[in-house]
């Protein structure tokens, strides 16, 4: 009977061992994610530059982010002028030489922003990713030298999302984003962005170094680097106006 009671107890202390106290969800993970990288309002000067083949272009742009809102307005010379205007669920852009305001919309917002791998919807979306899509903790890898969690992403039904599925490789100490795989309903692998640079600005961990890779595309990537970046600053009224586009 003693050693029954003894074998019970040592099981038993395995168990506790070995079992986590209380094991991080899906939700957590994202939520604190999203704490990292979402931005309420923002201000961000940021380069673009675009592979294509042995082709290489630099676009520089400012822009203003607020909520739903965002303005961005191109700043390197063969660009300088052009302006993005996202209000809610609208995108318009201004062209300079056609002194033009053009709005976005159907398939024109799947195409690629000034020629990038990233697209017009992209730029779209600006919600919490907890508020997009139900995501799932599907394991544990080592990318780039860092643990990470791997989750899976559905979009949400009535969401507008530019991929049905997302994989996302999320950092365990610093809960940011090194790498995501963006699947269509169907299955097929539309994109890959992988994070090459981190740093610490305020209290949070935020991108500084990305490249997207459009896998429908050959010998293509963009990468996204941003130059400074403001959190939470001033806005003046009328910044994501109509007039102001001109």
């Amino acid at each position: 009977m003693k050693k029954i009671i003894l074998l019970f107890f040592w099981f038993f202390t395995l168990v506790v061992i070995i079992t986590p106290v209380s094991a991080i969800t899906a939700e957590e993970i994202i939520n604190q994610r999203d704490k990292n990288e979402y931005l309420e309002a923002a201000r961000v000067e940021s380069e673009m530059v675009i592979v294509n083949g042995n082709r290489k272009m630099s676009k520089t742009m400012e822009s203003f982010i607020e909520g739903n809102n965002a303005l961005s307005h191109f700043t390197n010379p063969r660009d300088r002028g052009t302006k993005f205007l996202k209000r809610g669920d609208d995108l318009w852009m201004f062209f300079p030489d056609a002194e033009d305001i053009v709005k976005i919309s159907g398939h024109m917002l799947n195409q690629g922003m000034m020629g990038s791998d990233f697209s017009y919807q992209d730029m779209m979306e600006s919600d919490k990713l907890t508020d997009l899509y139900n995501f799932e903790l599907i394991g544990e890898e080592e990318l780039h030298g860092r643990q990470c969690y791997v989750l899976e992403g559905i979009a949400k039904e009535n969401k507008e999302v530019s991929y049905y599925r997302r994989r996302s490789w999320i950092d365990k100490e610093r809960f940011i984003g090194l790498k995501e795989e963006l699947y269509a309903q169907s299955g097929r692998l539309l994109k890959i962005m992988n994070v090459n640079r981190v740093e610490q600005i305020d209290d949070r961990w935020y991108p500084i170094e990305s490249v997207m890779e459009n896998k429908l595309r050959k010998n293509t990537s963009t990468d996204f680097i941003i130059k400074s970046i403001e959190f939470n600053p001033e806005i003046p009224a009328g910044t994501f106006s109509l007039e102001n586009m001109q």
